[in-house]
């Protein structure tokens, strides 16, 4: 068999020039373009009945493979969307002009999540050109949205669950342990978010005329922020920790297995020491206990110079990270009461939920998963661990839940590859391995 990997590269490049983000209708041109170069790339490898299928927001592309009855039927799901590339002035080189250094590839969307999405397609590409057929069924699935939270695909794959039907839904939209330590993800995180406006007066008022006698925005949002965590990093709202089990020894004991070293995570994020809630360590904190964090404040003046203002409103978007049995609507009800209770006089507050996912565990002794550790351990150094996931994925509970599947999070990407920030980027080998991964993944059924 030919190796084609730089010419796979080569496509992985042309697909991160197009420039896909969700979040601002200004690219909508380059979602439209990016669903288009996808199901040219399906056509492209093999699979049939390719379809953009319109949503009330962004196309979901699909494509199938279905020639092998008796076999398990796989749907793979992925993003073709991105984050937005702000702050562009912090990227060495522009974020969709991808460079490649290292061997790594450096570009928005490289490593969340079109370099691992296209490891798939080109996994199935180079099935087809080996064998002429594919050894198990395969369906894509792929959406423009999730950068979003996914908001018209619980609808399409509702409306869609016959066309969707599958045994196993394949993810690659989740870290390895590190470069030779493949991981398969076996909990994810739910997820709460919300904005929280602070309102004052009519107008911005002027400090020299009004300071000292009129309630401050900036200032109230502060004092509603701080009254959120105590000073140990517990979450302070009353009913929050409801539904968080109890952290047993032995999961205890699986967390400390992991790989972590806290001194080379200071030194690859540039931190001079971590922080989080006490009793717990690093990776408990991140994959199994709760959190709420400030994601962005705004309010006052925030041009150049100086504008002696008294700010009349101010805001602040927050995202909590939930598990265990924690409702995102029962913990926003919590959170409404408590910043009605600690409101300070002269403030008008509301909240505006936008995003709301349930947390979700796998059983990593299932068939699907542990035939997809064996394949990793095929090309990678290092036995495959299941951790617990700090991030969250809202579609998979809706995967599981309407189309009876087992989720497989088989991610290639790593911590460090500085997703959602800028010079995010993708390790070319992980690009190479997986696509060698996925393809004997397939053939082991």
């Amino acid at each position: 068999m030919v190796d084609k990997s730089d010419i796979y590269i080569k496509d992985l490049l042309e697909f991160l020039r197009i420039p896909t983000v969700s979040t601002d209708s200004a690219y909508k041109e380059g979602i439209v373009k990016g669903a288009g170069w996808l199901a040219e790339e399906l056509k492209k490898s093999g699979m049939e009945n390719v379809e953009i299928m319109e949503t009330a927001g962004n196309p979901v592309v699909y494509a199938d493979w279905l020639h092998q009855p008796g076999k398990p039927t796989f749907l793979i799901y992925g993003h073709y969307d991105v984050q937005p590339p702000d702050p562009l002035g912090l990227w060495t080189t522009s974020p969709f002009e991808p460079e490649i250094r290292d061997d790594k590839v450096y570009a928005r969307g490289a490593t969340d999540d079109k370099g691992q999405l296209l490891i798939h397609v080109k996994a199935v590409a180079s099935l087809m050109e080996e064998y002429g057929e594919l050894p198990v069924n395969v369906k894509f699935c792929l959406e423009g949205e999730e950068e979003i939270a996914s908001p018209n695909l619980v609808p399409f794959v509702k409306k869609h669950k016959e066309k969707l039907s599958c045994d196993a839904v394949l993810v690659s939209d989740t870290p390895m342990m590190d470069k030779e330590t493949p991981a398969i993800v076996t909990g994810l995180r739910g997820a709460l978010a919300f904005e929280m406006n602070v309102i004052t007066a009519s107008s911005d008022l002027h400090s020299g005329a009004y300071g000292g006698a009129v309630p401050n925005a900036v200032h109230h949002l502060v004092k509603l922020l701080d009254s959120l965590h105590d000073d140990e990093g517990k979450i302070t709202v009353d009913g929050f920790y409801e539904g968080v089990p109890e952290v047993t020894n032995a999961l205890r004991e699986e967390m400390a297995r992991l790989p972590f070293s806290e001194e080379e995570t200071k030194r690859e994020l540039g931190l001079s020491s971590l922080y989080g809630e006490k009793g717990y360590t690093p990776l408990e904190q991140i994959g199994i206990r709760p959190t709420m964090e400030f994601n962005g404040i705004k309010g006052g003046y925030q041009g150049e110079g100086m504008k002696t203002i008294i700010p009349k409103e101010a805001s602040a978007k927050i995202s909590c990270r939930l598990v265990g049995e924690q409702h995102p609507s029962y913990v926003f009800e919590r959170i409404r009461e408590h910043v009605a209770a600690f409101t300070p006089e002269g403030a008008t507050v509301t909240l505006d939920k936008l995003i709301e996912a349930k947390a979700v565990t796998m059983d990593p002794d299932n068939e699907y998963i542990q035939k997809a550790a064996r394949a990793y351990e095929n090309f990678y150094e290092n036995e495959t661990l299941f951790p617990k996931e700090g991030g969250s994925i809202p579609i998979i509970e809706v995967f599981r839940g309407e189309l009876d599947s087992e989720p497989v999070l088989m991610g290639f990407g790593l911590q460090s590859e500085n997703m959602h920030a800028p010079d995010e980027h993708f390790n070319l080998s992980n690009f190479r391995r997986g696509i060698k991964t996925v393809k004997n993944y397939f053939e082991s059924f």
